[in-house]
């Protein structure tokens, strides 16, 4: 049996009496890229808040590999592997690419303030594996010339990856992309589609995007979810999506 590295069912939340996710439920193996789609303020946004802990769901159920991550504060959720990046890219501008990466890895961080003032050697180990892992990830994802960069300087392109490369650096099990190709030229968008492609390949995390770039929705993802009105409307392959008629009317246009 495939058991789902992500099981979500029947989510809901409502705002001042308005239902903005209704019923939400999806199964999602490793390895397995996703897309959630819809018209704006269909609650494609709202679903990825539900499922890292920014709103409480009102119904259901989150099991992240068996675990309930209902009622978890964000940290411990991002901590048990449900990793996001965001429409508005929200890294440290300020803080050079290798300090935005470190940042992610100080989750295998343990030591405490009297470790840190006296250098003690449970602080320089802790160190030293943030800093070993840090370099690796820079490496892998393609940062090791601009590692003392402030991100804010990058490449608007390089700031989406950087956002996704520190997103990874939690120990994501399962990655949310919000709109990920938003504001990118065709070139970014090509090597954004290779990066997604590689971290299923090299990491067997599960993907789960938002995306409005239907180009980029139908060459990667083996699923998608249809969403109007906090509604599921319609799931399947991307064929199957393209021929529905309920997302024609919705969301792709009846022409």
């Amino acid at each position: 049996m495939n058991i789902p590295v992500l099981d979500v069912q029947n989510l809901s939340v409502s705002f001042s009496g308005l239902k903005a996710v209704n019923g939400f439920s999806v199964s999602v193996s490793e390895g397995e890229i996703i897309a959630v789609i819809g018209p704006n303020g269909a609650g494609k946004t709202t679903v990825f808040n539900l499922l890292t802990g920014v709103y409480r769901s009102e119904t259901g159920h989150i099991l992240l590999d068996g675990k309930s991550l209902i009622g978890r504060p964000i940290h411990e959720t991002a901590s048990c592997g449900m990793a996001r990046t965001f429409q508005n890219i929200r890294l440290f501008r300020n803080l050079s690419v290798r300090e935005n990466i470190k940042v992610a890895h100080c989750r295998n961080m343990h030591y405490s303030m009297l470790d840190c003032l006296l250098r003690s050697k449970r602080y320089r180990d802790d160190e030293g594996l943030a800093d070993s892992l840090t370099s690796r990830t820079l490496k892998e994802f393609g940062f090791s010339d601009d590692a003392d960069t402030p991100a804010g300087e990058l490449p608007y392109g390089k700031q989406r990856r950087l956002e996704i490369a520190r997103a990874m650096s939690l120990g994501a099990k399962v990655l949310l992309l919000d709109e990920p190709a938003a504001g990118m030229n065709h070139t970014e968008t090509a090597e954004l589609m290779e990066l997604i492609a590689k971290i299923r390949r090299k990491y067997g995390v599960a993907i789960l995007l938002i995306e409005h770039d239907m180009s980029l929705v139908m060459k990667i993802c083996e699923r998608i979810i249809v969403l109007d009105y906090g509604s599921i409307i319609a799931e399947g392959t991307p064929s199957e999506i393209l021929t529905n008629k309920a997302v024609l009317a919705a969301y792709l246009g009846e022409d």
